[in-house]
């Protein structure tokens, strides 16, 4: 047999042979928690990614020397990110696209689109029910629509008056943060798009009023919105009514300096990333500060420049390997940081296994192969 021949023969059993997972989290000796002992962990660090090889894996020496080392890509400037059907989509303002993880497959690819669905700013982005990606674009002035495959299918908003800062896909509406008007604009969710309503009335004396509206979530009958000139979280109803205002300025427990990224937990546990502190704080439905977790960067589970938080409780097996066995993991966080080595922070949502428990057990999808959608 030559040695074409032979290596021909070999390779294939090599690349199997070359395991590839996201890269590991903390080994038990540096058991990442919060809050920390003697107090009950109620967050777990798990893991981080921040390039290509921590997903796709290292070659082995024989089949580099084959093959070639692959290419390692960076997550360069990341803001938003968004999870969908074993997916993370990562906003990367440097590349003016996203960064696609796919979980199942362990792959990573860059979505850098041209043509009408040309990006300049994507500062963050949502993937709706039927599988469409919203981008919402702070430079274009436009909320992106792409198709589940990736091709451009729409986009909307008035230039003249709209600077969209965060998109939110529900009760079949889209909510739209725009900066540049002060509210909350809300459209339909067809191919239409029409400017159903806009909240709140643009009152600065209000306690209402929105001076720099930039992240949004919404629940089955409440609307988050982070009020960035104001250093408050502020809580509408569904119509646009006010409810609450979470959080002041100030360096104490509780209050902001630079408040981004929110999410909402099905507790109602309010999540709040801070870019001044560089933590997450975790709020009560009535606006109690419960915890906080994150920290100035100096190693693991610390951010950098946090800028967006987002829960999910669909993919949970593919992380299931980094939880302590004495945990049983309730959902995901996940937490982007603009800078520094760790670009995208994943922590658990954790509770201790009560004695006589049985730790949730792995599940994970089988993929056949097949190329599937895009989001």
């Amino acid at each position: 047999m030559t040695l074409r021949l032979l290596l021909l023969a070999i390779i294939p059993a090599l690349l199997l042979s070359c395991a590839r997972s996201i890269t590991s989290g903390p080994g038990p000796d540096n058991l990442v928690i919060y809050p920390p002992p003697p107090d009950t962990a109620r967050i777990q660090f798990l893991t981080r990614i921040s390039c290509s090889r921590d997903v796709t894996g290292t070659r082995k020496t024989f089949t580099s020397f084959i093959l070639g080392e692959e290419e390692n890509i960076p997550i360069n400037k990341p803001y938003g990110v968004a999870i969908h059907k074993g997916k993370i989509l990562v906003c990367d303002t440097y590349i003016h696209g996203l960064d696609i993880i796919d979980m199942a497959t362990n792959k990573f690819e860059q979505f850098i689109p041209g043509g009408k669905g040309e990006l300049k700013s994507p500062i963050n982005c949502f993937v709706g029910p039927d599988g469409h990606l919203y981008v919402a674009d702070s430079e274009r002035k436009q909320i992106v629509v792409f198709d589940e495959n990736g091709k451009y299918y729409a986009c909307f908003g008035d230039p003249e008056n709209f600077k969209p800062v965060d998109v939110f896909v529900a009760d079949n509406r889209i909510w739209v943060t725009n900066l540049a008007g002060h509210q909350i604009n809300v459209f339909s969710n067809d191919s239409s798009h029409e400017l159903l309503n806009a909240f709140p009335e643009v009152d600065k004396s209000a306690a209402s009023c929105l001076f720099s509206p930039t992240n949004i979530f919404v629940t089955d009958s409440n609307v988050y919105v982070t009020d960035f000139g104001d250093f408050k979280i502020k809580q509408y109803t569904l119509d646009g009514n006010f409810i609450q205002s979470i959080g002041s300025y100030g360096q104490a427990l509780g209050q902001f300096v630079r408040p981004k990224g929110i999410a909402v937990d099905k507790e109602s546990n309010l999540f709040v990333v801070d870019a001044g502190f560089e933590n997450a704080q975790v709020f009560s439905k009535e606006g109690r500060l419960l915890m906080f977790f994150g920290g100035s960067y100096k190693g693991p589970g610390d951010m950098w420049l946090p800028a967006k938080v987002t829960l999910d409780y669909e993919n949970l097996d593919y992380l299931q390997k980094y939880v302590d066995p004495g945990f049983n993991l309730k959902y995901l966080i996940f937490v982007t940081n603009q800078f520094g080595p760790d670009k995208l922070n994943i922590y658990g949502a954790v509770e201790p296994v009560n004695p006589g428990q049985k730790k949730h057990k792995q599940q994970y999808p089988k993929h056949k192969g097949k190329q599937g959608p895009m989001f």
